[in-house]
């Protein structure tokens, strides 16, 4: 069996196409052994003065290079081995750039990391026009830099300011993109890819060596030269750019994520002193950043996503999800239009969006347009598909509409009685088979499907607001919930681009339940005089995007307050509220949504930041002490929702270790780069986490009793992800 990924096949007009198919795997990566396949197949091509045009394309049918074998660099123990592996890669990206003949990378499917470093080594990319092709450098997710030369190639395709937005976000671009800033030189077909790289070669070939004079001193002139110029060749505005570029990134990092800071300093090296020292020091620097703690543990949050992408939320492999075509909303509200949103843009099924009167309906259609607008400025998509997706869009105010839907989700208010009385509305409208899918935060599933005359058709999928843009989606499965049912909303869930975990019905499910304790810390803390920005200091400075009291506001004190009443009335002692929130409810603070909460939203001014409403205090009957230790607020709250993850886990609220890490970090911002709650106690230790809890205990009472699993991983000296 021929075990070989790369193929050289040669054509009769002088034009011969590399051709990359890994026989084992479904996609093509880059692997250690592709090193010497590379070498090999090189000295052929170097020798070979019969080709003229070189195409280097993927025998996969929808990828071209999906990046570095992330397994691979998880092997990888220490530095200099991480080093030598990027220097190869550098090696072999210099040969490629210095052979004779025109070389074009045809691109189809995602072309990501290392992929797309070897496609800029060729002196031309062509890409496909299809949704698949995508272009990126996304290491930095996975606590990387791209180690194989495109910190110092990227700057020089497409221009300083955009190599740093992409090398410092990760982001994918698609193929339109590519092309209009000078990643890929032309945009086809896909059915014409190779030809069509091939005629650009020869078009490349047949081009002099040297530009016209005239054409050099047009092209110096130019807005993007003169731009790229200021920021690269002068050092005053390059030290600037890469100045302010710093400064943003510490913004948002607040330095938990080393990568950034080394991508910056790579690219700079490379600007200053040349492309040669610029690929040692970013040799360097992935070596230094393969084996840090943040990227072993950002890569494998990655490694249980994929696995649960493949996920089908029930155990039996017999049962398979029904088909959707059409979703019912009820709610056109911010979140049902996300929902409607979500379901149309993305999952591609139709949508019939109901409020109870006609302004409410028309704002939410106009929501759900304003989404797609946004898309249309940003050229993701066209007019034409705009109008594509919202010809499926409908909206009433009665139920007209609603007899063919597969699945009806209620977003409506978080009231039982209200959401029972939905329930029965739509089964006296709908068939026996039609899925009622409760988006309820907190409210018990199995509760909300007494009032069914089909328990086994209800179920919770509880989205995180704002739909459109949070990853996560908790499909909430009743005692009575049918696994085709179950199946069918994850299945759902994931064509409208979610991240799915299954959790078992409880108060508070699994999200909100491990968040509750994490809230309600923060308010015991501020009612022991820690000041409100110094506590959201504390848990943005551990790695939180953003801090407990901001996000109260935000949710709303009151629907944190009902959460947090819902949960101690379940779990008595170990969830007691804090005192004094009512207090804040009696004033009429409510939050961000009346502007008036524990920030000031008046004369709030986004330059300047938010500010605390020092009323709050002496509304409390606190005074704020500016000594309080950061150290202790962190650990406080941390370890309340860490410690709750550990008893839902212990209650079967959720099945594994995975989902709990999964749900924690899409849904709840628990820092990435630690791994989620149960990465977080591996590497704590379990012994460490419970020593802390009991000195809590005995400090602050039982809510911070550990939960016994806990005490059994610690006394067994056990991992949560013992392999």
């Amino acid at each position: 069996m021929n075990n070989s990924i790369l193929s050289l096949e040669h054509r009769d007009d002088g034009a011969a196409i590399l051709w990359m198919n890994d026989p084992r795997e479904s996609v093509n990566t880059l692997k250690r052994a592709l090193i010497d396949e590379f070498e090999e197949i090189l000295e052929t091509i170097e020798s070979d003065r019969e080709i003229k045009v070189l195409v280097f394309a993927s025998g996969k049918p929808d990828s071209f290079v999906a990046g570095a074998d992330l397994n691979m660099l998880l092997d990888i123990g220490e530095a200099r081995e991480a080093i030598l592996l990027s220097e190869a890669s550098q090696r072999i990206q210099r040969r490629i750039a210095a052979l004779k003949p025109a070389t074009i990378a045809a691109i189809h499917g995602s072309c990501l990391g290392g992929g797309l470093e070897v496609a800029m080594a060729f002196d031309g990319r062509i890409v496909t026009d299809h949704d698949t092709t995508r272009l990126g450098l996304p290491e930095v997710q996975l606590g990387l830099l791209p180690g194989g030369g495109g910190t110092q190639r990227l700057p020089s395709l497409i221009g300083v300011e955009r190599a740093l937005d992409l090398i410092l976000t990760g982001r994918q671009v698609n193929a339109k993109y590519a092309k209009r800033v000078g990643l890929a030189d032309d945009c086809v077909h896909k059915d014409i890819l190779i030809d069509a790289a091939v005629e650009w070669g020869r078009k490349i070939a047949r081009k002099p060596r040297r530009q016209p004079v005239w054409k050099c001193i047009g092209s110096c002139l130019s807005i993007a030269f003169l731009r790229n110029w200021a920021l690269s060749g002068n050092p005053i505005g390059r030290n600037f750019a890469f100045d302010q570029a710093r400064k943003r990134t510490l913004e948002k990092t607040r330095g938990n994520y080393p990568a950034p800071e080394k991508i910056l300093e790579v690219m700079k090296t490379g600007l200053e002193s040349g492309e040669r020292k610029g690929e040692a020091a970013e040799a360097a620097a992935f070596g230094e950043l393969v084996v840090t703690p943040e990227a072993r543990q950002l890569i494998g949050l990655f490694f249980a996503n994929n696995k649960l992408k493949k996920d089908t939320g029930v155990g039996d492999a017999d049962v398979k999800p029904e088909t959707v075509t059409k979703v019912g909303v009820l709610g056109a509200g911010l979140m049902g239009a996300g929902i409607a949103y979500v379901s149309l843009a993305k999952a591609g099924v139709a949508v019939r969006l109901k409020d109870i009167n006609d302004d409410n309906v028309s704002r939410g259609l106009k929501h759900v347009r304003g989404y797609l607008d946004k898309r249309v400025a940003r050229r993701s998509i066209t007019p034409l598909e705009r109008a594509r997706i919202l010809a499926g869009l409908t909206g009433t105010v009665e139920y007209s509409g609603f007899g063919n839907c597969q699945v009806v989700v209620e977003a409506v208010f978080e009231d039982m009685k209200l959401k029972q009385k939905m329930v029965e509305e739509v089964e006296a409208r709908t068939g026996d088979r039609t899925i009622f899918a409760s988006n309820t935060s907190a409210l018990p599933v199995s509760e909300i499907a007494n009032a069914s005359r089909h328990p086994e058709t209800i179920v919770g999928m509880h989205y995180f607001s704002p739909v459109e843009k949070m990853p996560l989606l908790e499909v909430v499965v009743a005692e009575k919930t049918a696994s085709w049912v179950t199946a069918t909303c994850v299945e759902l869930g994931k064509k409208q681009g979610k991240t799915v975990i299954v959790v078992r019905d409880g108060p508070g499910f699994y999200t909100s339940r491990i968040l509750g304790p994490y809230i309600s810390e923060a308010a015991y803390l501020l009612g022991e005089g820690a000041p409100i920005d110094r506590i959201d200091k504390a848990l943005l400075d551990f790695g939180y995007p953003v801090g407990p009291m901001a996000l109260l506001d935000e949710v709303g004190i009151d629907v944190g307050q009902k959460v947090a009443r819902t949960l101690s009335k379940a779990f008595g002692e170990r969830m007691t509220p804090a005192p004094g929130m009512d207090k804040l409810i009696d004033d009429k603070r409510l939050g961000k949504k009346n502007r008036r909460g524990l920030y000031l939203y008046k004369e709030y001014k986004k330059r300047n930041g938010k500010k605390v409403d020092d009323s709050v205090y002496s509304l409390l009957g606190v005074a704020p002490n500016r000594h309080f230790a950061l150290k202790d607020i962190t650990e406080r709250c941390v370890l309340q929702m860490v410690n709750e993850a550990v008893y839902c886990l212990e209650e079967g609220i959720i099945e594994s270790p995975r989902d709990g890490d999964i749900g924690a970090v899409f849904g709840l911002g628990f820092p990435p780069f630690r791994g989620g709650p149960f990465r977080y106690v591996d590497s704590m230790g379990a012994g460490e986490i419970v020593e802390r809890l009991r000195y809590l205990a005995g400090e602050f009472g039982g809510r911070f009793e550990p939960a016994r699993l806990l005490v059994e991983q610690a006394g067994s000296n056990r991992s949560f992800y013992d392999e």
